[in-house]
């Protein structure tokens, strides 16, 4: 399995660049990952609406480049959205596991930045997932997802993993 996640921003903390990168060291077995960073847009936090829209809309125009770069129009396109679809871990490896036996081996999971995802990016995913209905940082959710991610993995392959 392919799996290439489109962040928008950089991590920036050593606390979390060093969580990802041992997430990603631990799923080397399971999947060939690619992580594709796009410049996130700055917006104040007392930004207006229109302000917001803008960041979105820039960062959008990112993303949209990064995933034409990874794999076009066949990948299985994951967006998180605090209002998609909310998934246990074990209903997020069976949904990883059957798409792997449609063939759909190639999945790109996308992270939106602080102002969140303009709509052209929630409209052109296969699947809306939600983490929960809580905002996290969008660097936090990276690791959280590599993490669920593995998680996953070790679920569909019957392996041990603390609870």
């Amino acid at each position: 399995m392919h799996i290439t996640i489109v962040a928008v921003g950089r991590l920036k903390e050593s606390y979390l660049v060093a969580a990802a990168a041992e997430y990603l060291k631990r799923l080397t077995p399971y999947a060939r990952m690619e992580i594709r960073e796009v410049k996130d847009e700055p917006c104040p936090d007392q930004g207006s609406p229109a302000d917001q829209e803008a960041a979105r809309a820039r960062e959008a125009e990112r993303i949209q480049n990064a995933l034409q770069q990874s794999s076009g129009a066949a990948s299985y396109r994951v967006v998180l959205d605090v209002a998609g679809q909310e998934m246990t871990s074990e209903g997020f490896a069976r949904h990883l596991q059957q798409l792997g036996l449609e063939g759909k081996s190639d999945l790109v999971f996308v992270i939106g930045g602080a102002a969140g995802l303009a709509p052209v990016v929630l409209q052109g995913a296969d699947l809306r997932l939600s983490f929960s209905r809580m905002t996290f940082p969008h660097q936090l959710m990276r690791v959280i997802l590599l993490e669920q991610i593995y998680r996953a993995f070790k679920i569909i392959k019957g392996e041990p993993y603390h609870r």
